[in-house]
């Protein structure tokens, strides 16, 4: 039944992040009248870093529940046999399913709003960066899972503002997204989602980039752990 309920709130945040993103895009461009001022990227900004907030607790209060594919897939590598086969064959694609779902919803409610992020420079400097922001952001989670275990806020915060700050750095070349099913929503919509760019840069390169970032945390961080506490054992 647990694992049940986490596919459910898997669909259901999926459908709920491309809602959010679209919206947010929608007021500041349609409805303020800022969609290429500088102060409505900064609102953009800030309302981005609200909803990763609300996503968070909702996530906290679900026990797991998630949008991203990228965070269900780090957790699946550290764990069982039996776990990874659940994330694979049911949560992402549970998460893609409530992706494509959401994005068709909003082209009928508001096909003003676009088509979603695009790859604008070639395949391999698109997978390039895909691929080295979601290794950044996997490192940064697991290092804020591990030193700040207690502490929603602060996690949440350093979490989301890292989170923003790597998706502008991304932005003009491959959209900065970092959520393979949030793509998939998209490339849907256009028609493009078998290609080989959008599995190469989209699917291919960041999850190459979670399961190198866990590998790597784990060969840093062990050895660091056992280290201090060596010393701490000598000094006692």
């Amino acid at each position: 039944m647990g694992k049940a309920r986490l596919i459910l709130w898997d669909f259901v945040f999926s459908f709920m992040w491309v809602w959010a993103g679209a919206l947010v895009k929608l007021f500041v461009g349609k409805v303020l009248g800022m969609g290429h001022d500088p102060r409505g990227e900064i609102i953009k900004g800030a309302l981005s870093i609200m909803y990763m907030f609300f996503f968070a607790f909702l996530g906290k209060v679900t026990k797991g529940g998630t949008y991203n594919p990228l965070t269900v897939l780090a957790s699946a590598v550290s764990g069982d046999f039996n776990q990874f086969l659940f994330t694979v064959g049911a949560r992402i694609p549970a998460q893609v399913i409530g992706s494509i779902v959401g994005v068709r919803h909003i082209i009928d409610t508001f096909p003003e709003v676009g088509l979603g992020p695009r790859l604008s420079v070639d395949i391999h400097r698109g997978a390039l960066t895909e691929g080295l922001l979601t290794f950044v952001i996997v490192i940064i989670s697991l290092g804020l899972a591990r030193n700040i275990p207690g502490s929603f806020f602060m996690k949440t915060w350093i979490s989301s503002v890292s989170k923003l700050t790597l998706h502008i750095l991304g932005s003009d070349l491959t959209g900065g997204c970092m959520n393979p099913a949030a793509v998939m929503g998209w490339a849907y919509a256009r028609g493009d989602h078998i290609t080989k760019e959008h599995i190469i840069v989209y699917w291919l390169a960041p999850m190459e980039a979670t399961v190198l970032a866990v590998w790597t945390f784990r060969l840093v961080v062990k050895p660091l752990t056992e280290e201090k506490d060596k010393l701490k054992a000598k000094s006692e």
